[in-house]
């Protein structure tokens, strides 16, 4: 059966590839493409194809008056969420693939996809080497006490920490060991400058410019040092095939499962 697909932010860096790589796929149509400042033109001529009769909508609320079965939302922060929500209350799928959400959005999106028995898959990054660092960091933490996590990205990326870095300090404080650092509420002077604290996890965003999209977990012991790093180039392809990957199964369960690892098997 060929999968019915919206893409939310179509023309985007990433959501413009996902939404090439659903053109491309033989088991999926796009059925549907969001974008306010591409609104009324042909998707496929956006891109720089033949059309393909889908006209770009400047709204979910439009797109989401055609028949389908997954939204994939790779807008901004600010929107996500009443993107997700919206397609819930219409019975359609989500794929969540903006950073940004807090754990409070996230509990909001699992009560309204619980109650409406609708699925919702979100991770903080799709590209499949950057999950594998996660899974490596993750084993790291059940040996080594001691962790903190850095993202690293462009000075005009929106949020801080990034989808990645949030996801990985979430996934480490359920498995690592108690911290042999000084509690953070311990320190004299700045005590901004030892990071944010994401679950029990100390986090550090870079935002500069030379750098595109990079993470690493950084583990610490007596004598010797550990780097788990995932670094990303400036092309969005790395994300395609997991955003993908994602729209192809996220039907299987009803309520909000979080984590690409959780499809690597």
């Amino acid at each position: 059966m060929t999968l019915r697909v919206i893409v939310a932010g179509a023309t985007g860096w990433t959501g413009g590839a996902v939404a090439r790589g659903v053109m491309d796929a033989a088991d999926m149509q796009l059925v549907g493409a969001v974008a306010r400042g591409a609104a009324g033109q042909d998707i496929g001529a956006v891109h720089g194809r033949a059309p393909v009769g889908v006209t770009v909508c400047a709204t979910l609320a439009e797109a989401l008056a055609t028949p389908a079965d997954v939204v994939i939302d790779y807008t901004k922060p600010p929107y996500v969420k009443a993107h997700t929500l919206a397609a819930i209350a219409a019975g359609v799928a989500v794929v969540v693939g903006t950073s940004g959400l807090t754990a409070a959005d996230y509990a909001e999106i699992a009560a309204a996809a619980e109650a409406a028995g609708v699925a919702v898959f979100a991770a903080g990054n799709y590209s499949i080497t950057a999950t594998l660092m996660a899974k490596f960091a993750v084993m790291a933490a059940a040996y080594v006490a001691d962790v903190e996590v850095i993202d690293y990205a462009s000075a005009g990326k929106p949020d801080t920490p990034s989808g990645t870095g949030r996801e990985l300090a979430e996934r480490l404080t359920a498995v690592r060991q108690p911290s042999t650092a000084k509690p953070v509420a311990e320190l004299g002077g700045a005590r901004e400058t030892r990071g944010a604290t994401i679950g029990a996890v100390q986090v550090h965003s870079v935002r500069m410019p030379g750098y595109t999209l990079s993470c690493e977990a950084v583990f610490g012991a007596p004598d010797e040092r550990l780097v788990i790093r995932h670094d990303a180039g400036s092309s969005a392809a790395p994300y395609v095939a997991g955003t993908l990957l994602a729209a192809r199964r996220v039907r299987e369960v009803p309520g909000l499962r979080r984590g690409l690892d959780q499809l690597l098997g």
